[in-house]
């Protein structure tokens, strides 16, 4: 009976590793290998955040010998810190462990000795496109133990229908980071030829910021700030849009867009983190370059003006989430690498 022990952040917490991490605990892999959470880190002030970590430490110290794995999930500086200890430790009990790189190609810009440690003493370490694998390799070496497994497409279980409106979705937090401002840009410069569709934005942040650029540019009448969603409002939201958007500047392997593929929406998005593995512009996604707000208006308004275009990039879309990205097919390639490590 082999268990894995699991290090991420808190499942309280928002972001992409806790949305993968919840899509696994939907799995067999899960209950195969009797999966447990421990949560190192969550959302609130300095007193909380120290509680939560040192309360991890006390659980990871309890159960870390009666586990064979340690699955450890970071991404960027602070989160690798955080786990570098638990990594530690597990060497220290001589147990397998399998690190997991949830960053994108900004890796160049963040290395470090801990990163470097974790990639060359870890027995498996796993990276979320064949871009970012290339980028650890040139700081690592090349190396059989670096494997790609992207992060897999959402289960829509969820049945309820809503009518599809005129609008393009963001989804995620509003920062400089994943480009929300080059959306309102973009969308602002062809928004008075298509006066009934609008931009919606899903998710915290920048938001008063947004409301505040949206007037400036003379849009706000077209603009939609939610705020966090989920739930039925987030199932609602990718529902009734008609086209994802995502301008990021980096990415891993964006779960909004692994949202979007599993509503079968078409996408409009930017060629960082895993997207170059699987993108083909105007076959199953369009491309634009971070920050080429003129090439995103025009991608924008080729995919308003054609009802066609998005039907077949909507049908790409859909093949994507039952393909390579399904949760089984991601799941099957981990319980191998799990099975391998034991074996």
């Amino acid at each position: 009976m082999l268990r894995v022990l699991v290090l991420a952040t808190g499942k309280k917490s928002t972001g992409g590793i806790v949305s993968v991490l919840k899509l696994y605990e939907q799995s067999l892999l899960w209950k195969k290998y009797h999966c447990r959470w421990i949560g190192t880190h969550r959302d609130g002030n300095i007193i909380r955040k120290l509680f939560y970590f040192f309360s991890a430490l006390s659980q990871f110290l309890f159960f870390l010998p009666f586990y064979d794995i340690v699955h450890i999930h970071f991404s960027t500086t602070s989160s690798a810190i955080r786990k570098y200890p638990f990594f530690l430790l597990a060497k220290s009990f001589k147990k397998k462990i399998v690190i997991h790189l949830h960053c994108g190609t900004q890796i160049d810009d963040i290395w470090s000795y801990v990163y470097q440690t974790m990639f060359e003493q870890c027995d498996t370490a796993i990276v979320l496109s064949e871009v970012l694998k290339e980028k650890v390799e040139e700081h690592v070496g090349k190396s059989e133990k670096i494997i790609v497994v992207y992060n897999p497409c959402p289960i829509v279980l969820n049945k309820k229908m809503y009518k599809k409106q005129n609008y393009i979705l963001f989804s995620g937090h509003l920062n400089i980071d994943k480009g929300y401002k080059d959306l309102i840009l973009a969308f602002s410069k062809i928004a008075s030829n298509f006066p009934d569709w609008s931009l919606v934005f899903a998710g915290n942040g920048e938001i008063e910021q947004a409301a505040n650029y949206g007037k400036e540019l003379g849009v706000d009448n077209q603009v939609k700030l939610l705020g966090w969603v989920c739930g039925e409002e987030k199932h609602k939201a990718y529902c009734e849009a008609s086209v994802l958007c995502l301008p990021s500047y980096a990415e891993g392997f964006p779960m909004t867009v692994l949202d979007a593929w599993a509503y079968g929406l078409p996408v409009v998005t930017t060629p960082v983190g895993g997207i170059p593995d699987i993108a083909v512009d105007g076959v199953n996604m369009l491309l634009f370059n971070p920050g080429d707000v003129n090439t995103l208006a025009i991608k924008l308004q080729m995919i308003i003006s054609d009802g066609n275009l998005r039907n077949r990039l909507s049908e790409e879309s859909k093949k994507l989430a039952i393909g390579k990205f399904s949760l089984k097919d991601v799941t099957d390639h981990i319980d191998y690498t799990y099975s391998s490590l034991i074996n």
